[in-house]
């Protein structure tokens, strides 16, 4: 949630970063409507309680001296009924108010690119050495700005082909008992899911991240607090009958787990890595990586998460996304960071930067991991501050992905395969048990 404060002492630039986000005015004019009709209402309220205060005061000394009273008593009567009128319309009027409130997103920081559509976002940095066919080769260049390095390769390999080859995933069978987008994992693919999780829990752990496995469900209150009505709409699975949610990422329980606490300084930064299995509704999907398992309803994550002071969230965003960098880098995973456009950003984040793994089969640059500084705005929502001479301040969070099983799996199948051969990256070794994984 934003800051009302804020945006009541300056509109300009909340208007200006939601234009930049393509976002409607309508929504800021809104609230200003709203927030005028609550302080008229104040006013009203506040003179009637003044006049109510009066009138029974002028009961109180008339009963004193024996005078009639009833008169006045009506009189206060029907002040509480005005009063009960207005204070039943205030309540409405303050839930609208903070419905528009919390629908507008975010401010933009000053470096993110203002522009729409992914294709768009501001290139920062290529890592790696690619494995490029010649008719992909454009594309390469085209988004790495020329800057990246490349090997031209004459054959690559669908993840879908090797999966069913080597017998690691059996979509058909998870289709009978689950429907789309959904899969069975087997074989050795466990194993290497199982040594991806582990292997970035040691390594984000190794950063000084406590590690936390949250609850898998979550409630009403919470989710909506934690994350954006965009996100938890295209995302978000609602277990019927309850007041619970699956969540998509462990960064949701992570911020909701210290709503409306205060901390202390000493205590921040906090810094939480979650690993959890996610779920997701793909609702936003439709048509897209509807095979194999890039784009799917279930897959587990290692998730990095940091409650700061203000002051210092922008070291951390840098921080967080070095950390991805590093991880990916260890698995010999080529790479392109982004600055994500304006028109891309989620409600929550004032910049998100994405890493995209490039994919020889596809040709193209997908994304692996999202790294974001959502400020106070997250913080807000839920009401968590920390203690300062100068009273309670708001705390900034932070999240990043470390890694995402299944993009990682198929990001290794197509970066390190033959036909009959998948080589295993040389960090995973120590957690799987062996080097590579090939037909029976």
């Amino acid at each position: 949630m934003i800051d009302i404060k804020r945006l009541r002492e300056d509109p300009e630039q909340y208007i200006k970063s939601l234009k930049g986000r393509g976002g409607d005015q309508g929504l800021i004019e809104r609230f200003f409507s709203l927030d005028q009709k609550w302080r008229d209402n104040v006013k009203k309220i506040n003179e009637l309680r003044k006049q109510r205060n009066s009138l029974s005061m002028d009961v109180s000394r008339k009963v004193k001296n024996g005078e009639e009273t009833e008169s006045i008593k009506d009189d206060v009567r029907k002040l509480n009924e005005e009063l009960k009128l207005l204070e039943s319309e205030q309540s409405e009027i303050e839930k609208e108010r903070d419905i528009t409130v919390s629908r507008i997103p975010n401010l933009l920081d000053e470096s993110v690119p203002i522009c729409f559509g992914d294709e768009n976002s501001k290139f920062i940095k290529f890592s790696g050495n690619a494995k490029v066919r010649r008719d992909s080769l454009d594309e390469f260049n085209k988004f790495t700005e020329n800057s990246g390095k490349y090997e031209i390769i004459e054959n690559t390999y669908s993840h879908i082909d090797l999966s069913e080859r080597m017998n690691l995933v059996d979509l058909e069978r998870a289709g009978k008992i689950s429907g789309a987008r959904f899969y069975i994992s087997r074989n050795q693919l466990v194993k290497l899911e199982l040594a991806l999780v582990n292997y970035a829990i040691d390594f984000i752990g190794q950063r000084g991240f406590s590690i936390v496995e949250p609850p898998p469900m979550i409630n009403g209150n919470s989710i909506w607090k934690a994350t954006d009505e965009g996100t938890f709409n295209e995302a978000v699975y609602k277990i019927e009958g309850e007041d619970l949610y699956l969540i998509s990422t462990s960064e949701h329980p992570i911020a909701a787990m210290l709503m409306n606490e205060i901390l202390d300084q000493n205590e921040l930064p906090l810094k939480v890595s979650g690993f959890s299995p996610c779920f997701r509704k793909e609702a936003g999907a439709h048509g897209k990586d509807t095979k194999g398992i890039f784009r799917v309803h279930y897959f587990k994550k290692v998730e990095q998460f940091i409650f700061c002071k203000p002051e210092d969230s922008w070291d951390y965003l840098e921080e967080l996304l070095k950390n991805t960098e590093d991880l990916l880098q260890s698995l010999e995973i080529p790479f392109r960071v982004i600055n994500v456009c304006s028109g891309e950003l989620g409600s929550l984040a004032a910049k998100k930067y994405d890493i995209e793994g490039w994919f020889p089969h596809q040709g193209k640059f997908r994304e692996l991991a999202s790294i974001s500084n959502d400020t106070d705005y997250q913080a807000r929502s839920l009401n968590i501050k920390y203690r300062t001479p100068d009273g309670n301040q708001f705390v900034h969070t932070l999240n990043g992905t470390a890694i995402a099983t299944t993009r990682i799996m198929v990001a290794i199948m197509e970066n390190f395969s033959t036909e009959n051969r998948i080589e295993i990256p040389k960090a995973l070794i120590p957690y799987t048990g062996f080097d590579h994984i090939s037909v029976e």
